[in-house]
């Protein structure tokens, strides 16, 4: 603030230039890898410097960036207090016994300056000096003196700053800190809090948050590390080739969700005598797909006419992981 009070320089200029220069690199930064999440990123990268970005990777980096550049550099404490749902949502969570950032009104009322040595209660004061350092450090500008509000987020910055302040003045912390409404209300001790933390709604978040965790990790520890979509040829449905077999066309589309190449092994199973005509080994590079024509042939007496259903074994040869897939044979009549 003080240097957009004075008047331009060179050195005003430079300050100004480096800060903005280094804002649009980091935003930029910030777009580049959030495309990369939709597109390979070394290719990406290759791209980008070479100048060969496709239409839409080049505006979605763009996007991003300026999304961050203008968020982070210029609306700030305005997207915590308009844009963010933080506030709406947990507001619906909160009771008078909800830990929170609150200021002991009860202490620190009447507010005042003072030097060090006066006594605050011949001066008729609280604690609080007055002094809205605590308003000063709020990211988003608030004055925690007057309630709880929406906009704030819990960084606890006003009850650090405060609690340097109290060192100074030699008065006990904790007139800013982390409690509860009801605890301030009632002077309840450290003991006293923590029970009534521990009621029935913390548990029932936190065995649901638990839950939630559990399955993710779950979740991420049985994941198969591919897919595999089948489609059947439209084109040629069934048809008697060659040796007096039945034949039936698929295209495999087989996704390589790793930073590796994989080789895959295709086996068809759920008719006797089923075997593929074409190589069942698949090479696919990282974080890549590819279409695979598959043939299947059956013995034209092996099975009834009619629509069988048949599944694709699909598994890695490094052991990464096993999917199967369903799909029908048809064996005309």
């Amino acid at each position: 603030m003080r240097l957009d009070q004075q008047p331009w320089s060179l050195q005003k200029f430079g300050k100004k230039a480096t800060k903005q220069v280094l804002w649009i690199a980091v935003a930029l930064w910030t777009g580049f890898t959030f495309v990369g999440f939709f597109s390979p990123i070394r290719e990406l990268g290759a791209s980008f410097a070479h100048g060969t970005m496709g239409p839409w990777e080049l505006f979605w980096v763009f996007f991003y960036g300026f999304a961050t550049y203008g968020n982070a550099g210029y609306m700030r404490e305005q997207v915590c207090k308009y844009m963010c749902p933080y506030a709406r949502f947990q507001s619906a969570m909160f009771d008078k016994d909800t830990l929170i950032v609150t200021y002991d009104r009860e202490r620190g009322e009447p507010r005042g300056a003072r030097s060090r040595k006066a006594d605050p209660k011949a001066l008729n004061l609280g604690s609080c000096v007055d002094c809205t350092l605590c308003v000063q450090v709020c990211p988003t500008g608030i004055d925690i003196r007057n309630g709880l509000q929406y906009e704030c987020i819990g960084c606890g910055a006003c009850a650090d700053v405060c609690d340097t302040v109290m060192d100074k003045v030699g008065y006990p912390r904790g007139l800013v800190r982390y409690s509860t409404q009801n605890a301030v209300a009632n002077h309840w001790t450290r003991g006293d809090i923590i029970r009534h933390v521990l009621r029935p709604r913390v548990l029932i978040y936190s065995a649901i948050l638990g839950a939630i965790v559990v399955a993710v990790l779950v979740g991420l520890a049985l994941r198969v590390p591919f897919k595999v979509d089948v489609v059947r040829d439209r084109a040629t449905l069934a048809r008697v080739v060659s040796g007096g077999k039945i034949e039936n066309v698929y295209r495999l589309q087989v996704m390589n969700a790793t930073e590796r190449e994989l080789v895959f092994e295709i086996r068809p199973q759920g008719l006797p005598g089923l075997v593929s005509a074409t190589d069942t080994e698949v090479v696919v590079k990282p974080t890549e797909s590819l279409w695979v024509p598959v043939r299947l042939h059956l013995p034209f007496d092996a099975a009834t006419p009619g629509s069988h259903p048949i599944v694709f074994e699909i598994s890695a040869k490094d052991g990464t992981g096993h999917l199967t897939e369903k799909s029908v044979f048809l064996v005309p009549r």
